[in-house]
């Protein structure tokens, strides 16, 4: 973990205004823009990018994946310059439990996936930049998302130590569990067999 420097309330004033950019649904406000739906009655209900790519409108999928990624990254980044290294980290776990659980959706928010690798790439570029290369090859050779995410979650820890970015391993490690208990339905599905390809309407 970095070293605490900044004061207790800017760490609490960066979390909530973090938090609160994270919990921004930008799946389900693009699906009702265009007119596809509440993307929380498609598909498998999920508010990200994947569930938004069984409409059939692969740019608003596209859309949610870069935003998503972006809220997480820019928080990262937001927090980094006006504050500091431990703000930084401090806001990159509070805009993915944003996404977890938006306050604007009654707490019940997407999977994390684009988030988690938005926050690595701001954290850590080399490092974020592997995650997602391990999720697009994953990805390519199984065409199963959460399968792909898994992965990435899985590897990231490898990643930051193969790196030598000893600060980030704590919060990789939460992110990580966080994901896969936010896939314990998918985990079930993959044992099962019955976990839907992306793109399957």
């Amino acid at each position: 973990m970095p070293e605490i420097t900044s004061t207790m309330q800017i760490l609490i004033l960066t979390g909530l205004l973090a938090y609160l950019l994270g919990s921004v649904p930008f799946g389900v406000v693009i699906t009702r823009a265009l007119g596809l739906g509440d993307l929380r009655s498609i598909g498998s209900g999920n508010i990200g990018a994947t569930n938004v790519l069984r409409t059939g409108n692969k740019g608003a999928a596209a859309a949610t994946l870069l935003l998503d990624a972006a809220k997480g990254g820019v928080a990262v980044l937001l927090a980094r310059w006006l504050v500091g290294e431990d703000a930084a980290q401090l806001a990159g776990l509070a805009a993915f439990l944003g996404h977890l659980f938006p306050v604007w959706l009654g707490f019940r928010g997407g999977k994390g996936v684009a988030t988690f690798l938005g926050i690595l790439l701001a954290l850590d570029f080399p490092v974020g930049l592997a995650c997602c290369a391990t999720w697009l090859a994953v990805a390519f050779l199984s065409r199963l998302s959460s399968l792909a995410a898994l992965a990435a979650a899985s590897t990231s820890t490898l990643w930051m130590i193969g790196f030598g970015d000893m600060r980030m391993i704590v919060l990789g490690a939460a992110l990580t569990l966080l994901i896969f208990v936010r896939h314990a339905a998918n985990i079930a599905r993959l044992r099962a067999g019955t976990e839907p390809k992306i793109g399957k309407k």
